[in-house]
This record gives structure tokens, sequence and C-alpha cells, in this order.
């Protein structure tokens, strides 16, 4: 009877572990960029290409299929969640101290607007224009390589610098804006 029990105990834990999900298809991530002393926090989940190359943005792309389509929630699953620690400029729109949603305006695949919706704590593919603080015009470019999971980057010339660059890059994509402390 005691086997019995042992053996029985193990097979549900060997069943419970095998049935485990694998690691998430769009992984949590974060980027933070500080200028001045003050930092700002881009936190998000990034897709994977994953052999898609190409049928991603477009109307006729996945991106397309999203129902807030052109305005794309510029990663995956929630919201992208945008925090600052002080008064930021994005391009030429001033973003208070505080916390923001991030999304892309498609419309133009060859040009990029961030958008800066002052609606917080949404799912994704919730979108409200009527909450937009702003939307700031990207520069575009195409990455040497394909991108293969989303990712955003910042980039200061020299440490202590009051300015830099955010660059938003996906498969074949990158948009970029400059960002100031003030």
């Amino acid at each position: 009877m005691k086997r019995l029990l042992i053996c029985t105990t193990l097979l549900a834990a060997a069943a419970t572990l095998s049935a485990q999900p694998g690691p998430p298809k769009s992984p949590p991530a974060s980027e933070s960029g500080s200028l001045g002393g003050k930092t700002f926090t881009i936190t998000y989940s990034s897709p994977r290409v994953n052999g898609r190359a190409g049928q991603l943005f477009g109307k006729d792309g996945r991106i397309g299929k999203d129902p807030t389509y052109p305005v794309w929630r510029a990663g995956a699953n929630a919201a992208t969640k945008l925090h600052t620690e002080a008064d930021f400029s994005f391009g030429d729109l001033m973003v208070p101290k505080g916390d923001y949603t991030l999304y892309v305006d498609l419309s133009d695949p060859a040009n990029w607007v961030l958008v800066i919706s002052k609606q917080t704590g949404q799912w994704g593919t919730v979108y409200d224009k009527s909450k937009d603080l702003g939307r700031v015009k990207m520069t575009m470019e195409k990455p040497p390589t394909l991108v293969e999971n989303l990712n955003y980057m910042f980039m200061v010339k020299q440490p202590g610098a009051k300015k830099g660059t955010l660059t938003l890059a996906w498969e074949n994509l990158c948009g970029s804006v400059t960002v100031a402390v003030h």
C-alpha cells in the first residue's frame, strides 16, 4: 500500500511538471533611460517574429488584425507602459512626470508616429484616441539584419547627457525619437 501511494504521488508530480507551459511567447521586458539623473521606464511584452517576416506590418499583416489598427500597442499582450520620474520630452511633445501608455500609429508604414496616451492599465487592444497626450513622428530606418524579438533601446552619446534616442525595433523596421529631460 505504501509503495502504491508513493508511485501514485510520483506519477501525479510527473504529470503536473510535464503539463507546465513553456516559456511565454511574448516574454515581459523593460527598458530604462536615464538623463540628467532622472529615469523613464518602458515595460512591455516582447513578441518574436517566429518565421513571420514580411507578414507582421501592413493592413493585411498580423498587426492589421488588431481591433485598434492602424494604432498598435507597440508590444504584445497588455498595453506598453511608460513611467517617467521627471518631465521629459519625446520629440517635441512635453510629457509631464507620471504614467502613460505607448502606442504606434502605423497608418503610413514608412512614417511611424509614437502615440503617448494618458489612459493606463488597459489591455493592449483597447485604445481611446480622446486620451492621447500627443503624437510624435518617428525617424524610420531598416536594421542591418532581422530583429527577431521586439525591443526598445535607449542610447545616449555620453554619460550624464540630457538628451538621447529611444528606438523601437522589430522585424525589418526601426522607429526612433529623441528624448530629453527637463
